[in-house]
């Protein structure tokens, strides 16, 4: 009985809250307020965070690879360094294209 309360509950939730979020943007709409440059804020950390989290789990799992196959076959060490090296680079400028939109979000909300 339990599960059930807490199933409609959940669902009573899930359908009102849409419900109250439209109510406030009315509401900011006909007091002058924008939902925009919050919004746009939020949207340039959530960019960054998400740019930066897997920006560091790839150049990880890169530079990882390269340790493991040098550690196997010392001799390809310079073989596999520069391809690694330019391999980190291009996966730095991703994050760096992610940080220059985010600012250009924030540009617009001045």
């Amino acid at each position: 009985m339990r599960k059930l309360v807490t199933k409609v509950v959940g669902m009573m939730v899930v359908v009102a809250a849409p419900v109250a979020a439209f109510a406030e943007e009315a509401a900011q709409a006909a007091s002058g307020g924008s939902l925009l440059a919050p919004a746009l804020a939020i949207a340039a950390g959530f960019g960054i965070a998400i740019a930066a989290l897997g920006g560091g789990l790839g150049q990880g799992r890169a530079a990882a690879a390269a340790l493991e196959g040098i550690a196997r076959n010392p001799d390809a060490a310079a073989k596999i360094q520069t391809p690694m090296i330019i391999a980190l680079a291009l996966i730095e400028s991703l994050v760096i294209y992610a940080l220059v939109i985010a600012f250009l979000l924030l540009g617009k909300i001045g």
